[in-house]
């Protein structure tokens, strides 16, 4: 475990360290590597990474504190439209899922939010906890955790979150289009170099281990939603995402 600068510490020595053995395996967040390889010199990028499957979707949600007057995204976004840049965002960074999925509902809707990383999700959540601001964009699994102590205004998906919240509408479904390009997608990754034979042996078999009933009840209890998907899916999960992002995050500093 290589911890700091976002995981930017980390991914620079997997991509340029690692064994190409296939004994050491990475773990990947997307958007947010990709997000730093744009917006960053970093060692590491679409290009020299081996995704190998799948087994997380953990998408951003809008969360209020529990006695705001926001009740849906369509509050929020009538608010923003009378007082431009006076609705306060937390966010747990800078070109993560939380910033990306700020992003979007800006441009979708039309408004302009003033935007605050925190330095981690979990500063951020206190944020909205404390009514230090007025949003915020979080986690879904952390959300869910939190129980009544907030509200969930929406999810920045294509689908609702049917096990964990299924009231909760998509911002889609609310009339803003965001789609799910800010969802933490995660999984597990080689270094560019692993001969074709490990990525194959891998990729046939890790997406198994994710499907065991043991490590679904775990996920399930911690309100991490599972999203399994196969090595070609992840790859072309990858591609779609770079240019997006690329698009979206141009003249940004």
């Amino acid at each position: 475990n290589k911890p700091g600068a976002g995981g930017q510490k980390g991914w620079n020595w997997f991509a340029a360290k690692a064994s190409t053995d296939g004994h050491q395996l990475g773990a990947y967040n997307v958007p947010h590597f990709i997000a730093q390889s744009i917006k960053f010199d970093t060692k590491y990028n679409i290009n020299n990474l081996e995704p190998i499957a799948n087994w997380g979707a953990d998408p951003a949600v809008l969360i209020v504190p529990k006695d705001s007057p926001f009740n849906s995204v369509g509050d929020v976004v009538a608010h923003a439209k009378a007082n431009p840049g006076t609705i306060t965002v937390s966010g747990a960074g800078l070109y993560v899922g939380h910033h990306i999925a700020s992003l979007q509902f800006e441009r979708a809707a039309g408004i302009k939010l003033k935007y605050i990383p925190a330095g981690g999700g979990v500063k951020a959540l206190k944020m909205v906890l404390g009514n230090q601001v007025m949003a915020g964009f979080n986690n879904l699994s952390d959300a869910y955790r939190q129980g009544n102590r907030i509200k969930v205004l929406g999810v920045a998906d294509n689908q609702r979150e049917t096990m964990f919240l299924p009231d909760v509408p998509t911002f889609k479904e609310q009339g803003v289009d965001v789609d799910d390009s800010s969802v933490n997608f995660r999984g597990i990754m080689a270094r560019k170099g692993t001969s074709q034979e490990v990525i194959d042996f891998l990729a046939e078999r890790v997406h198994l281990m994710f499907q065991d009933k043991k490590v679904a009840k775990k996920m399930k209890a911690g309100g991490s939603p599972l999203r399994i998907m196969t090595r070609g899916e992840v790859q072309a999960m990858w591609l779609e995402r770079q240019p997006y992002l690329e698009e979206l995050l141009k003249g940004l500093d």
